[in-house]
């Protein structure tokens, strides 16, 4: 990831303080309680309210909450305490984004694959729940409490005003001027991980080619399995850090002619090192090699870049090394300004690879 986002605090996250209390107050007392009933909720006045809303609502998304809660209810009934304390280690680590992408070891993720046999039942009920809550965000009902997506969008891109995915740095994200906006891309994938699917710490806008092209469902947090089926826990970024980092980026170029410059030819330096392992989640989850090669070898792209400077060299006399100059303190400045950031190395390698000579 390029840069992070700054997170930003809205009448949405409401919604994730109804399940943790839904999960505390309701499910994980359910063993000690005799009946499910709306009392249980009579301590949480705004959420007793909505459950008393929707238990007389027979809309689809009133049934889909309402239903579900109460289903799940009655199979934490029947757990003994060390499962519902397992439960609890599971529900705070999978919620604690930001301690799984550091790879923290007092973070237990657990993923629906990883259940035990014995709760498959709770399991399949749990991901019923919660893969498809955040399709459920619009219900009348709980618009009133939470407001809308939409509204937390334009919230966000009026803070986070880069105008870039930072996921890839290379295509615009829907902003301010825009009647749409882009998708929020569940960074723990919601088909894989429980209970943190409407967390918005969770969740990140991304361009669609992050997102639907390229990182699909892959797991931030696990290695590809290899050919005996493994996975390895690996770091990545936090989409809200606010720790300041900076990423390198260099190319080194075969001796070839850049007019016929191929993926192949390409090869890609990142840094700093110290973190290297989240960068190398980065690429992997969003094909960053690829993209970026791409990128490079395009007749509007990289190839247009190096056409430009060599115009610039050839027929206005300037020089090579002042316009890299030029290049270079344009990237400093607005790094994504014009594929700066992707602009500036490349015509360094370029330079490298004698084509000023």
């Amino acid at each position: 990831m390029l840069f992070p986002y700054a997170y930003v605090p809205h009448k949405m996250e409401k919604i994730q303080s109804f399940i943790d209390f839904i999960f505390y107050a309701v499910w994980c007392q359910a063993p000690s309680k005799s009946h499910y009933g709306l009392e249980l909720f009579a301590s949480n006045p705004e959420l007793f309210e909505l459950m008393t809303t929707f238990h007389y609502d027979h809309s689809k998304g009133a049934h889909f909450f309402a239903g579900h809660v109460e289903q799940i209810y009655a199979l934490f009934a029947t757990l003994n305490p060390c499962q519902v304390e397992q439960l609890r280690l599971w529900y705070r680590a999978n919620n604690d984004i930001e301690r799984v992408c550091a790879n923290d070891p007092t973070a237990p993720t657990r993923r629906y694959a990883e259940f035990p046999e014995e709760m498959k039942d709770l399991r399949d009920l749990l991901g019923s729940f919660f893969k498809g809550l955040y399709s459920h965000v619009d219900i009348a009902a709980l618009k009133k409490w939470t407001g809308e997506v939409d509204d937390h969008y334009r919230t966000f891109i009026a803070v986070n005003k880069a105008g870039k995915c930072p996921f890839c740095g290379v295509n615009d994200l829907l902003g301010e001027y825009h009647r749409n906006r882009e998708a929020y891309d569940h960074y723990l994938p919601k088909a894989l991980y429980p209970f943190n699917s409407i967390n918005f710490k969770n969740l990140a806008p991304a361009c669609h080619h992050c997102n639907s092209s390229y990182k699909t469902i892959k797991d931030v947090a696990y290695s590809a399995k290899d050919p005996a089926g493994a996975q390895v826990r690996r770091k990545a970024f936090y989409p809200y850090s606010v720790v300041p980092y900076k990423i390198t980026l260099s190319f080194t170029l075969e001796k070839v002619n850049l007019d016929s410059l191929e993926p192949k030819h390409v090869s890609v330096q990142f840094g700093p090192a110290e973190l290297q392992e989240q960068i190398d989640t980065w690429r992997d989850v969003y094909g960053i090699d690829e993209r970026y090669k791409a990128k490079l070898c395009g007749d509007n792209d990289g190839k247009f870049w190096l056409e430009q400077a060599l115009d610039e060299w050839k027929e206005l006399g300037r020089d090579p090394q002042e316009l890299l100059t030029q290049v270079q303190r344009s990237a400093l400045k607005k790094p994504y300004g014009d594929g700066n950031f992707l602009k500036a190395p490349f015509l360094s390698a370029c330079e490298a690879n004698g084509a000023f000579s």
